[in-house]
């Protein structure tokens, strides 16, 4: 199940979620970002219905990526009923990305 691609008005509805919300920052041309897609692919298969999980693409969505002080990519930041709990730069090991989740479900 691929992660949801999320537009800046679905992202703001998104985070509202009472559920853990991961969401990737990343862009075609970022290779980094493309070997993290598989990973973030998987993780919103295990968490489908235990957490949201999504990708926004940085060229679609500036002025979010400018408020949210997305500086380099990727970057995936985590939230909890609107509020950001985590943010990592960088493409990580998967079993990063579920510890977070798994601490805030």
């Amino acid at each position: 199940m691929p992660a949801i691609h999320l537009t800046e008005d679905a992202f703001k509805k998104a985070i509202q979620s009472s559920q853990p919300v991961l969401v990737d920052f990343w862009a075609p041309w970022c290779g980094p970002c493309m070997a993290l897609g598989p990973v973030i692919d998987k993780l919103s298969d295990l968490y489908k219905d235990k957490a949201v999980v999504g990708k926004i693409n940085i060229d679609e969505a500036s002025q979010l990526v400018v408020e949210l002080e997305v500086s380099s990519i990727p970057t995936v930041k985590f939230f909890k009923n609107g509020q950001e709990i985590e943010s990592l730069s960088g493409a990580y090991p998967q079993k990063k990305y579920q510890q977070i989740l798994e601490a805030n479900l």
